[in-house]
């Protein structure tokens, strides 16, 4: 007995230890706990936790229940694979809800209990939609005027098992079943191609439903369907109606069903909002306001019968990405008059959302906030960079109690607002919020360091981010534009996937991509195509760099989460745009047609830069070819990716044959570019582009150009995201280290140091040195380009990187940090889709100590600074410069040169 108490404490530990193994963070198709997908066979996905270290999974079970039924139990399958298994049970039936179990088992003879989640299906054929389209008929129902109310009475008297409410719209919606909100979705169903790709969203409400008389009702407005777009103003560009499909699915106790859809018994009126556009804000009057309108027991016999309208079905699908929500909450920081006399709220950061008012007064009064991004240098606010948009909320009172003001289907891009039709006397800060809206991708990533300036960076292109993704990924919020410009999404990808999990984010906006595509392969310069033909700036073309969106981003999404599906699915458009490039381009040169090219690259009279200092214009064509070189590249690898050989060699030989003709065309025989910009040179080397013999004299050209210019960038969109990368590359890391850190125009610091920026800019100098403005007619404070320095922090300064070959999703793992100019600490964590890594350093005289952190499943690479030596780890001892380690957290410790 004695000796059993005496064994008791390590036998309790075993059995702790052997409890170590967890399974967590189960999603299904990319997401977490979906209320409606359409793929019969979803994909699961999962993470592992152990505190041993080098730890990996040997098999895996999963089990797939409908209520009490099994339907589909995989047995023990001995595989590392904790991403992306596809479903291989019995067919999935539709509108239903399943439980998800997973357990899993490692090399150390340890297994997990059972990890569970759900998920349900929606609609998996698409002739299972009975409703019909609806819209209300009303004559004031016009882009320009009101948002309609639709409403229907239903019976419900047996008791409910489950109730699920499928929607979509023709334009946006807002959902209410007795006077209750479902789902905390806003500007639903987001924006695609309406025409050709329309999502619907699926929500759980029986807890919504009332045992007798229930009521649903519908909200609807313009977005981005009807209202005016683009700086042309094309207003009704996808229809002039705007309408609801709904069916609501309802499965009782006794195992019997009933649907409540969309139809002509539905009823309609008008609203407390008289008028709401994407652009140009949302006007809404109390005294309007029609209470209890979803509620059951509302007498509606004023209201009209709803118009049904003619429109097809076949083409919905389940959403496949996170809806818009609200985020983080702003109270303003202050308020002050400004000197020509304007009430200013300052709400301290630069966001994407609206402001809501709790506001009082005499009937009639009009309280109207105006939104804008900056004051000028005098304090008055700035309006100019909005265009035409006149970005204003307008709020009438009732003369009653105190009302809550809040917008529903429009945004803007503000840090402040003018305030007028109150007495300053009459403002109590508290009674004013801003709201952050943005698609709900869970945040991933984080970086800091001993550089305050370098951690606002951070920050600023986190806002930048979420400020602009907002369904799809748009290239400012507050002027007359907000476009899903390719450009700027392709060069911000890679960074993107850092500080948030995109991957559901873009593969439904590379579905439009496709969607999109002109029959000649080209894809238009913005997705959704409100341009149509590119008219203003061509006919049906592509441009470097923006078109190639199409084939950069897929396999960026790829390298970043190991997702094979997505370059399967976008194959067809990845090869349809390349084959585009290949007619446009006269025995493999591309040197015709319109191209953007380094878009908005420093010119010389931008901000008055001393005499002698020359404009960074890069030749057109010589960036097209360089990144039709790219592209090359990237179809080769996908074709190896997804086993095509035959598609393999024939883009190798084109990347050969591309790289010929760059040479001939723009280089001299001694390496010299027909462009000395650093642009130029930096493309040349980021995409291969050199005989091997003549890459030292062209880094050394690149670094003197650098100097040249003081230390200070001169890119623009293209060559901005690898600059760093390839001085890093090349052995220049303290060069760019310097470009990081210079804090005076143009640089990334720049507009923090001088001008208190809280996001990324769209021009070097949007505000200029003397505080006076860029060109308003294309000057933007949040515009996530630029923020592709991300990218270089995260893998270079924190040393967080992916072998994009074996090992992309962070399967195998690569840790290098490179530290520079006077840092002395970097911190940088990504949660992959493996688990959390990280990568912290600190340097403290010639002494650096490390620690990393590598998920379960998974295996790193650590290699130590160059010149790093008598290196040891806490456990381990004395290490080699560079070795291979399994999962856990090692602590390092080493002495520089």
């Amino acid at each position: 007995m004695k000796r059993l108490l005496s064994l008791l404490p390590f036998l309790l530990s075993a059995v702790a230890f052997g409890q170590s193994l967890q399974v967590n963070h189960l999603r299904v198709d990319r997401l977490h706990t979906p209320e409606g997908i359409d793929n019969p066979k979803p994909r699961f996905s999962w993470q592992l936790l152990s505190e041993q270290k080098n730890t990996l999974q040997t098999a895996y079970e999963i089990e797939v229940w409908k209520g009490k039924k099994q339907v589909w139990k995989s047995g023990k399958v001995n595989s590392e694979q904790s991403l992306f298994v596809e479903y291989a049970g019995e067919p999935l039936l539709s509108n239903s809800h399943y439980d998800l179990k997973v357990k899993a088992y490692d090399n150390h003879n340890q297994q997990s209990d059972w990890s569970t989640s759900h998920f349900a299906t929606a609609y998996l054929q698409a002739n299972e939609w009975e409703a019909n389209w609806i819209s209300s008929g009303l004559a004031a129902d016009t882009a320009n005027g009101i948002s309609p109310l639709l409403r229907k009475t239903f019976e419900s008297k047996k008791k409910i098992a489950r109730a699920v409410l499928h929607i979509s719209a023709l334009g946006l919606y807002e959902v209410e079943i007795n006077g209750q909100r479902i789902g905390d979705a806003y500007l639903a169903p987001g924006w695609t191609s309406y025409n050709k790709h329309l999502q619907y969203q699926s929500y759980e409400v029986t807890e919504a439903l009332l045992s007798g008389k229930n009521a649903i009702g519908v909200r609807l407005g313009s977005g981005w369907y009807r209202t005016p777009l683009t700086w042309e103003n094309k207003t009704n560009l996808y229809g002039k109606k705007t309408a609801v499909l709904l069916q609501l699915e309802i499965q009782y106790a006794n195992g019997k069903t009933e649907r409540v859809v969309s139809d002509g018994s539905w009823k309609a009126s008008t609203s407390e909002i008289l008028y709401s556009e994407i652009y140009h804000g949302e006007t809404i009057d109390a005294a309007r306001v029609q209470t209890d309108w979803s509620s059951p027991n509302f007498n509606d016999a004023g209201w009209s019968k709803v118009a049904l309208l003619e429109h097809p079905k076949d083409y919905l699908n389940a959403s496949i990405n996170q809806a818009i929500k609200k985020h983080e909450a702003f109270k303003p920081i202050r308020k002050y008059r400004s000197p020509n006399g304007d009430l200013i709220l300052d709400f301290g950061q630069n966001l994407v959302g609206w402001v809501s008012a709790d506001l009082a007064g005499k009937k009639g009064q009009t309280v109207r906030l105006h939104h804008f991004e900056m004051p000028d240098k005098f304090g008055n606010p700035y309006f100019d960079n909005l265009r035409t948009a006149k970005a204003t909320s307008t709020f009438i009172l009732d003369g009653q109690s105190k009302f809550h003001f809040e917008p529903h289907f429009t945004f803007y891009g503000f840090r402040y607002v003018t305030l007028s039709g109150l007495n300053e006397s009459e403002i109590n800060l508290d009674d004013f919020t801003a709201h952050a809206l943005y698609s709900d991708m869970p945040e991933t990533g984080s970086f800091t360091c001993s550089n305050p300036l370098v951690n606002q960076l951070q920050k600023n292109i986190q806002w930048g981010q979420r400020g602009n993704f907002l369904d799809v990924p748009t290239d400012c919020p507050q002027r007359d534009e907000r476009l899903g410009w390719t450009g700027d999404a392709e060069v911000f990808s890679r960074t993107a996937a850092y500080n948030f999990d995109v991957n559901a984010f873009f593969a439904k906006w590379l579905k439009d991509v496709a969607t999109d595509q002109f029959p000649n392969g080209a894809v238009p310069f913005v997705i959704p195509n409100v341009l149509q033909s590119n008219k203003d700036l061509g006919a049906q073309i592509g441009a470097a760099g923006w078109s190639d969106a199409s084939i950069i981003i897929p396999y960026n999404m790829y390298t970043v989460y190991g997702d094979r599906k997505i370059l399967e699915d976008q194959y067809a458009s990845m090869k349809a745009y390349f084959n585009y490039v290949e007619t446009a381009a006269a025995d493999r040169l591309w040197d015709t047609g319109f191209q953007f090219a380094d878009w908005l690259s420093y010119r010389e009279n931008e901000s008055g830069r001393p005499s002698g200092i020359r404009s960074a214009v890069t030749d057109n064509h010589l960036v097209a070819q360089a990144f039709y070189a790219y592209n090359a590249q990237l179809m080769s690898k996908t074709a190896q990716i997804l086993g095509n050989s035959e598609d393999k060699a024939f883009y190798s030989q084109a990347l050969a044959d591309i790289k010929a003709a760059f040479q001939k065309e723009y280089m001299t025989p001694n390496g010299r570019l027909i462009s000395q910009t650093q642009t130029a040179y930096i493309l040349s080397l980021a995409f291969d582009l050199y005989p091997e013999n003549l890459k030292e004299q062209a880094v050394k050209r690149l670094v003197e150009n650098i100097k040249n210019y003081g230390y200070h960038l001169t890119t623009g969109f293209l060559g901005t995201p690898f600059l760093n990368p390839v001085l890093t590359q090349y052995g220049q890391n303290e060069v760019a280290y310097k470009l990081l850190l210079q804090d005076s125009y143009p640089s990334w610091l720049y507009p923090i140091k001088t001008h208190g920026a809280t996001t990324i800019w769209e021009r070097w100098d949007s505000m200029k040195p003397d505080s006076t403005f860029q060109d308003p007619g294309m000057t933007s404070f949040n515009h996530y380009a630029y923020g592709a320095i991300g990218d270089w922090i995260y893998r270079n300064v924190a040393g967080i990187d992916t072998d994009e070959g074996s090992g992309a999703g962070y399967k195998h793992i690569l840790i290098a940090p490179k530290p520079g100019g006077d840092l002395s600490h970097a911190e940088g964590e990504i949660l992959s889709p493996y688990g959390k890594v990280k990568s912290a350093w600190q340097i403290e005289g010639k002494i650096m100590k490390m620690e990393i952190k590598v998920p379960v499943n998974t295996q790193a690479t650590v290699r130590f600074p160059e010149g790093s030596k008598s290196i040891r780890e806490k456990e381990m001892g004395a290490v080699e410069n560079e070795l291979n380690v399994g999962s856990g957290t090692y602590t390092f410790e080493m002495e520089l040169n």
